[in-house]
């Protein structure tokens, strides 16, 4: 049920190279903008994996279907709550079971970081479920399409230039799946916040957006980056609600997480 959110997801980069490749409004030129996107990808850094990967990509109709029809998000708090959490209570009931199974790892990233592990849950089970949804469609392809579709290339190409560059740092396998506009792993980044925001929690030495561990310590890192201030409340009117904007525009989003986060928190 995450999908009519998509274009809500998470801020674009805030500066980004102009890019000169063109643009389309279906499936028809797909293939020779791949060829003039190669060019400009390489000169914004992206190696032989990236480029092997763009080239192999395949223009993804689910993902214009998606795009197409969005409607935005115009349902009252308690019903989006029913839509996306069941209820407050038994999502919170899920979420604490979580926190309790593993405290000494929220406890790290809240030391680090100054994010409260009920925020970190909220977000993640509100996006994928806690990874058991994390996309049908592969990353690559999905961002790709958006970055050449006319729509919103500008805001979608620094992004697409992101995820190829991810395949080549072996951040991102050429077929992995994420959701229909390019978002990937656990908590649903898009592949430019990815790489400006990705930290390792697990201390494998890797960041990677499909584990867990990972996901969640960069969520931490993303609202640390955006503003959030350790010790202070995410409740509407406090100083830290106002950085859930930067995670998701809706404002019933906002007040979902702010919610559930403080009933798991407790």
């Amino acid at each position: 049920m995450r999908r009519f959110l998509t274009a809500l997801c998470l801020t674009a980069l805030t500066a980004a190279p102009a890019f000169a490749a063109s643009c389309g409004n279906n499936k028809s030129g797909f293939e020779p903008w791949k060829k003039e996107f190669a060019a400009e990808a390489q000169r914004a850094g992206v190696g032989q994996r990236g480029i092997s990967a763009l080239m192999n990509a395949s223009y993804s109709t689910k993902t214009i279907n998606a795009d197409r029809n969005q409607k935005g998000v115009k349902y009252s708090f308690d019903k989006f709550v029913k839509i996306r959490l069941g209820s407050l209570d038994g999502f919170a009931s899920g979420g604490r079971k979580r926190l309790a199974r593993n405290a000494n790892f929220y406890a790290s990233l809240e030391k680090r970081f100054g994010v409260p592990g009920g925020v970190l849950i909220a977000i993640h089970g509100m996006e994928t479920g806690y990874g058991r949804n994390m996309g049908s469609e592969p990353v690559v392809n999905s961002i790709l399409t958006v970055a050449y579709d006319c729509r919103r290339a500008s805001f979608f190409t620094p992004h697409a230039i992101a995820a190829l560059k991810m395949v080549d740092r072996g951040m991102l396998a050429p077929g992995q799946k994420g959701a229909f506009h390019g978002e990937l792993g656990h908590t649903q980044f898009l592949p430019g916040n990815a790489m400006r925001y990705g930290v390792d929690g697990n201390g494998d030495g890797r960041v990677d957006f499909y584990n867990e561990a990972d996901a969640l310590a960069s969520t931490a890192n993303f609202l640390r980056q955006k503003g959030w201030k350790p010790g202070q409340g995410y409740q509407p009117g406090e100083s830290n609600f106002r950085v859930l904007n930067e995670w998701n525009a809706a404002t019933v989003y906002q007040q979902a997480i702010a919610a559930a986060g403080i009933r798991i928190d407790k």
